[in-house]
C-alpha cells in the first residue's frame, strides 16, 4: 500500500512539472564612447532605458558625462527557460508533430544614431529643401549630412539650429537663412533625408562643406578637400 502510494506521488509530481516553465531576467551592458552633444537623457532615450539605470550601473552620482568617457549602457533581456516535459516510456509511433516554424521578423527601421527635437528636426528639413530643391535624393541627405557633421565638430556651434543660424562675417553660413527661403515648408523627400542622415550610416568622411562649383564666388572653399560630388554640389571637409 506504501510503495503504491510513494509511486502515485512521483508520477503526480513529474506530471505538475511538464506545465511550470520560468522566465529569468539576464542583464547585458553595453560599452559607448560619449562623444559631443550627448547627455544622459539622450543615451536613456536610444536604448530605452532611464537616466537612473545608466547612473547606477556605472556608480554614479551626477549627471554630467564627458567626450571621450565610455559608458556602460545596460540592456536588459528576457530569458525564457526550457519547459520540463514527463518521459514517456511507451510513445506511439508517428504522433509527434512537427514543431511549427518560427515566423520571419519584418525589417526594423533604421533607429537615429542622434536625437533632436522635432523642432529641428522640422528646421533641418527646410534647409535641406532650400538648398536642395531639384537635387537628387541622395543630395538631400547630404545637405542634412554637412549639417549635422558641423554639430559635431568642435569648429561649429554644437545644436543644429545653432549650425543653421551662424553668422559668418556679415551674413548668415546658409543663404536660404539669409533670403529667407528657408521658412518655406519642407517636402516629404526631405524629411526623410533628414531621418536618413539622423542614422549616420554615411558621414560623407565627415564633410563640413558644400558647394555648388558653378556658382560659388569664394576661392577658399574651392581650395578644400574634396570628398565627393553629388549632383550639382560639391562636399568638402
Amino acid at each position: 500500500m506504501k510503495h503504491s502510494y510513494m509511486k502515485s506521488m512521483v508520477v503526480a509530481c513529474l506530471a505538475t512539472l511538464s506545465f511550470i516553465g520560468f522566465n529569468a531576467t539576464a542583464t547585458a551592458a553595453t560599452n559607448y564612447k560619449v562623444v559631443k552633444g550627448d547627455s544622459l537623457w539622450k543615451l536613456g532615450k536610444r536604448y530605452s532605458v532611464t537616466i537612473d539605470d545608466i547612473k547606477k550601473l556605472n556608480n554614479r552620482q551626477g549627471d554630467m558625462i564627458y567626450i571621450g568617457e565610455t559608458l556602460a549602457i545596460p540592456s536588459k533581456t528576457k530569458v525564457l527557460a526550457a519547459e520540463t516535459t514527463e518521459p514517456s516510456t511507451a510513445a506511439p509511433a508517428n504522433t509527434a508533430k512537427p514543431e511549427p516554424k518560427p515566423e520571419a521578423k519584418p525589417a526594423e527601421p533604421a533607429t537615429p544614431a542622434v536625437s533632436i527635437s522635432a523642432s529641428e528636426r522640422d528646421l533641418l528639413a527646410r534647409l535641406v529643401e532650400a538648398e536642395a530643391k531639384g537635387e537628387s535624393y541622395e543630395g538631400k541627405v547630404g545637405v542634412a549630412t554637412v549639417v549635422l557633421n558641423r554639430v559635431d565638430s568642435p569648429k561649429f556651434p554644437d545644436t543644429v539650429t545653432g549650425v543653421i543660424k551662424q553668422v559668418v562675417g556679415k551674413a548668415y553660413a546658409f543663404s536660404p537663412v539669409q533670403n529667407g527661403s528657408i521658412n518655406k515648408p519642407a517636402s516629404e523627400d526631405s524629411k526623410k533625408a533628414v531621418e536618413q542622415a539622423l542614422t549616420r550610416k554615411d558621414r560623407l568622411d565627415d564633410s563640413i562643406y558644400f558647394y555648388n562649383p558653378k556658382t560659388a564666388t569664394d576661392n577658399w572653399i574651392r581650395s578644400r578637400a574634396v570628398i565627393k560630388t553629388i549632383d550639382h554640389h560639391v562636399f568638402a571637409k
